[in-house]
């Protein structure tokens, strides 16, 4: 794990309940598995100059000047993208820097090896999963990859108990899912043992 990097194409501080709990850092990886048909990052894709290399360790001296803050709030670090969960070893390393104290959350898709989560879960506090939808034509058409690896990962979280340490988020998509589709995607996550849901709607901008 030494001299382990990551590209980050952003840092956002003093988050409050909108990436887990307390006061959270938003930490954004480039880099993504999917192609969505209307990306909400779209800075995570491509290889412009619009990240900058981190190690665990510069990283973590970043981002501990508002570690009382999250002492204060049992907030702390969310990771996102891109696609955290490709950077196992990165997040790893961060949590042997800042110890159990803070809160480490995830925010993915789940479209990775069944390793990588496993890999993980031991570490993470909270993971904020976007489903988009659990329809797999939908979700293929959407995303342009299968939903096979998100199915056997969400049976890895229920096989480890973990369902409720899980916020879905469960998008309506313009022009791809419906609000049958979407309370279909809630019901059969419920029967699942899945509670926590964050149900909202893209803004899709015109040009």
């Amino acid at each position: 794990m030494e001299n382990c990097l990551a590209r980050i194409i952003g840092i956002a501080r003093h988050r409050l309940t909108t990436d887990g709990d307390g006061i959270t850092t938003l930490v954004a990886f480039h880099g993504c598995p999917l192609c969505c048909r209307y990306c909400l990052n779209p800075q995570s894709l491509g290889d412009r100059d619009r990240f900058m290399e981190y190690s665990p360790e510069s990283l973590y001296k970043k981002v501990c000047i508002d570690g009382l803050y999250f002492l204060a709030t049992n907030g702390g670090v969310t990771f996102g993208g891109g696609e955290p969960c490709m950077h196992t070893d990165f997040i790893c390393r961060f949590r042997e820097l800042c110890g159990d104290a803070w809160q480490i959350n995830l925010e993915t898709s789940l479209n990775v090896p069944v390793n990588n989560i496993a890999f993980l879960l031991p570490i993470i506090n909270t993971m904020i999963i976007d489903i988009k939808d659990m329809n797999p034509e939908i979700y293929r058409c959407y995303t342009g990859q299968d939903n096979t690896q998100v199915l056997d990962n969400l049976q890895l979280i229920i096989k480890k108990g973990r369902q409720d340490d899980c916020i879905i988020r469960l998008p309506l998509i313009p022009n791809f899912n419906t609000e049958t589709d979407r309370a279909a995607s809630r019901a059969a996550l419920e029967t699942l043992g899945f509670t926590r849901f964050d149900l909202f709607t893209y803004q899709i901008r015109r040009h």
